[in-house]
């Protein structure tokens, strides 16, 4: 298995992450999406969105989508609940992740950290809804140790991407106790150094 990605990307990370927890062998191979490696002729034949992250198996067949990716290499694994009603939940965090933390999460910290952007020029509606995601999750974790059952899921993994960074976006983790709680618990349980 040969995963495309960046190594600064939240998304390509957790399938990286995945992997690494799961002892999946793989081959990572570096694509610098910034240079334009996502828009050549022989990236677009295995992925016409031109994204990463994107994994190409040994039978020829590829897969996009950091949360597809995922939710196919873990699935008989034990980061997938196996009561159907908390898979669903699961599910449930990881579509909101993509549609209501990642747009602003990661979007701001891109905009600064590769972009050189100063947090005066975030756009302010951007920061208003990223912060209302933290509030979301500080208000879910507050009575639920994970967020899908009583063991880290792949909601965790997918959540945890852009959390454990979002300070790089300028998003203050100080008011929330129970995100730093459990970004420290998931890092714990997938080897990860903390955050800086």
């Amino acid at each position: 298995m040969k995963i495309y990605g960046d190594s600064n990307s939240g998304n390509c990370l957790k399938v990286k992450w995945v992997c690494d927890k799961l002892a999946l062998p793989y081959q990572w191979i570096e694509i610098d999406t910034r240079k334009g490696e996502t828009r050549t002729p022989q990236f677009l034949k295995m992925n016409g969105a031109g994204q990463v992250p994107t994994v190409a198996f040994g039978d020829g067949r590829t897969l996009a989508q950091s949360n597809a990716i995922i939710r196919y290499l873990a699935r008989d694994s034990a980061l997938v609940p196996r009561d159907a009603f908390t898979v669903a939940k699961m599910d449930e965090w990881l579509f909101w992740e993509q549609y209501s933390h990642e747009p602003y999460i990661a979007v701001c910290r891109f905009l600064m950290v590769y972009l050189g952007k100063d947090a005066s020029e975030l756009d302010p509606e951007k920061v208003k809804r990223g912060y209302a995601a933290l509030d979301r999750m500080e208000q879910h974790l507050s009575s639920s140790r994970f967020f899908a059952g009583d063991e880290v899921s792949l909601a965790d993994v997918s959540l945890l991407a852009y959390t454990r960074l979002a300070h790089e976006g300028a998003f203050d983790l100080g008011r929330y106790a129970s995100v730093r709680r459990w970004i420290g618990e998931v890092e714990a349980f997938l080897g990860l150094p903390p955050a800086r």
